[in-house]
């Protein structure tokens, strides 16, 4: 490996100039799929909280532990495992974090199965998410290196939305894991975590065959292995299409490195991109607030204030969950066309006006069980898609050097204020059995949103449909013009 070279490459024009083509499927399924397992995880956690309290689960631990300070150490964890984990990514690679993290999640997830004690289900909660959080930093670095500028915007909000669908899957695997007709119940609940762990491993098979970032080689001194991965990824493009493609348009020259240090990272981040940092913290906090006002609580409202039996519950689930991912992948196209600051605002600004919305009716006594859930699923449809733009907008809008390391941060900050403080302020909001109790949790989660719709509105960045290099030119970058950003013909 050849470092400190002056190279000149147009790898990144070659990437963004492919139309869509199998290949990209490769990339989608091997590292976007997993987040179906996170989803599918997590609520199970969340479903199966009041039968882990019972008598006969095998854990002497109650249903506020559960949701309260196991959420809260999950959380902690993938904070924790995004940074160390996203300062990985960037000094290693792609390929290799995002092989690593998943295995550590499938580990710590097998683990959680065999729980015996309290102390052990809260030790691996924790590694749970530590693993999650670097899949946060690796995957969707790797995600956006590898999709053509033109699709960047879609895609990566349906793949983070994507984990909806393991949460409704969760909710409806759940309903028949705490039957206790048909499995024990201190059995059910471990073979939900056992069945995560064997879909995770086809998901490994899968992500074997997704390369490193052709971005991350040309910067780190494997030029060579870049231009020969994307002449191979060309290939292919053109045996399916049957057609030869345009040339590529525009060259960028850089200075290879080994590593970015933490300075240096820290000072593009802070004081070059300092607007763009204020506009990374205000997404990921507003999301972080409304996500867990209505979701770590969602539970205990409907047994407490409309007596929905604990068992039934995953059915009031499926429905706000598929209203989430229904929101990313109808919405998520106009990301790209309408832009990046009109939809990530108006997301965010709807989304928080629709939860105040529902916490004054709610409030009034006009809901039952089946209308908060019709109005949860409205606010989380565009919720959903406003909080996948935050993973998207932070991925995109800083240099290549710090890509992953700025997930990391802004994911880590942001899910620390809300997804900490999140779960222990809401879950004792939630199930006090006090309305005016629970009209304040949904209140607190809005307001947030509706002031990250705000600084979005003034902050966001046009990033949709352009380059990486042209939204924020990386730190190696010598000489030369932006890449410019082709449309597939």
């Amino acid at each position: 490996m050849t470092t400190n070279a002056t190279i000149t490459t147009s790898v990144p024009a070659r990437l963004d100039r492919l139309p869509w083509s199998r290949w990209h499927w490769t990339v989608v399924i091997g590292l976007g799929t997993v987040w179906i397992l996170d989803g599918l995880e997590v609520t199970v956690v969340g479903n199966i909280a009041g039968r882990l309290s019972e008598e006969g689960s095998g854990l002497p631990i109650t249903s506020g532990q559960v949701t309260g300070l196991a959420a809260a150490l999950y959380v902690a964890g993938a904070c924790s495992g995004a940074l160390f984990f996203g300062r990985m990514t960037d000094k290693f690679g792609r390929k290799k974090l995002f092989i690593v993290t998943l295995a550590v999640y499938l580990a710590a997830t097998a683990l959680t199965a065999l729980s015996f004690s309290s102390w052990w289900f809260f030790a691996f909660r924790f590694l749970t998410g530590f693993g999650i959080g670097g899949e946060y930093a690796a995957i969707n670095s790797a995600i956006d290196e590898l999709i053509p500028a033109t699709f960047r915007g879609r895609v990566d909000l349906i793949i983070n939305g994507s984990f909806w669908i393991g949460a409704v899957g969760g909710s409806l695997l759940s309903i028949l894991m705490l039957d206790t007709d048909v499995f024990p119940a201190d059995v059910g609940w471990r073979l939900t975590f056992a069945l995560g762990v064997v879909l995770g491993l086809v998901i490994l098979l899968v992500r074997r065959h997704v390369p490193e970032s052709p971005r991350w080689l040309f910067i780190h001194g494997r030029g060579g292995e870049a231009e020969e991965l994307v002449t191979s990824i060309e290939r292919r493009v053109e045996a399916e299409k049957g057609t030869e493609l345009p040339p590529s348009e525009g060259e960028i020259t850089i200075h290879q490195r080994e590593a970015t240090t933490f300075a240096e990272i820290a000072r593009t981040v802070f004081s070059d991109y300092r607007r763009r940092a204020v506009l990374g913290l205000a997404l990921f906090i507003g999301q972080a607030f409304l996500y867990n006002a209505i979701t770590f609580g969602f539970g205990a409202i409907l047994t407490t204030f409309f007596d929905v039996s604990t068992s039934h519950t995953g059915y009031f689930f499926a429905v706000i969950a598929a209203g989430n991912f229904m929101g990313p992948l109808l919405l998520g196209k106009l990301f790209d066309s309408v832009g990046r600051r009109v939809m990530i605002s108006s997301t965010y600004l709807l989304s928080g006006l629709l939860l105040f919305g529902t916490a004054w009716l709610f409030g009034a006594g006009h809901l039952t069980a089946n209308t908060l859930t019709a109005c949860w699923a409205v606010v989380l449809f565009f919720a959903s898609a406003g909080a996948s733009s935050a993973y998207l907008t932070v991925s995109e809008i800083f240099p290549m050097e710090t890509r992953a390391m700025a997930i990391a941060f802004f994911y880590a900050l942001g899910t620390a204020a809300g997804g900490i403080s999140g779960p222990l302020l809401f879950s004792g909001l939630t199930s006090s059995g006090v309305v005016g109790d629970t009209v304040l949790a949904f209140r607190i989660g809005a307001s947030l949103m509706c002031a990250a719709g705000l600084v979005a509105a003034f902050l966001a960045v046009p990033a949709e449909r352009r380059s990486l290099e042209s939204i924020a030119a990386p730190l190696s970058t010598r000489s030369g013009k932006p890449v410019p950003t082709p449309v597939p013909r």
